[in-house]
């Protein structure tokens, strides 16, 4: 899971407004790439934006505020994982585990 490149995320309502998610917008992952993450029905996905797998979803995470759950993908390999990110100011920590108990992390940026 070394390459899993991940994140997707938005929908919180504010009064007559809607405001965004701590965990939508672009990040920079473990390996230097870019994700976006961004609201898809009812979820946040994430989206590989540059990389070798530009443009493939990589993960679909749901929740609000700074704690999210979902599945994540490995784009190298194609493995999908149960996943869970957490936000804390400009840096998503994600998780990635197969049967909970082998489990890798990676921590993004805001770009």
């Amino acid at each position: 899971m070394k390459h899993i490149l991940a994140a997707a995320l938005l929908v919180a309502f504010a009064s007559p407004a809607l405001s965004a998610e701590p965990i939508e917008g672009n990040w920079k992952t473990a390996s230097g790439e870019t994700a976006a993450i961004a609201p898809c029905g009812g979820a946040f996905c994430i989206t590989l934006k540059t990389g070798a797998h530009a443009g493939k979803q990589i993960g679909k995470l749901s929740g609000t505020g700074a704690s999210y759950t979902g599945e994540i993908t490995d784009p190298k390999d194609d493995k999908t994982y149960s996943g869970s990110a957490a936000v804390s100011g400009a840096m998503l920590k994600l998780k990635g585990c197969v049967l909970k108990v082998l489990c890798k992390s990676q921590n993004w940026s805001k770009l």
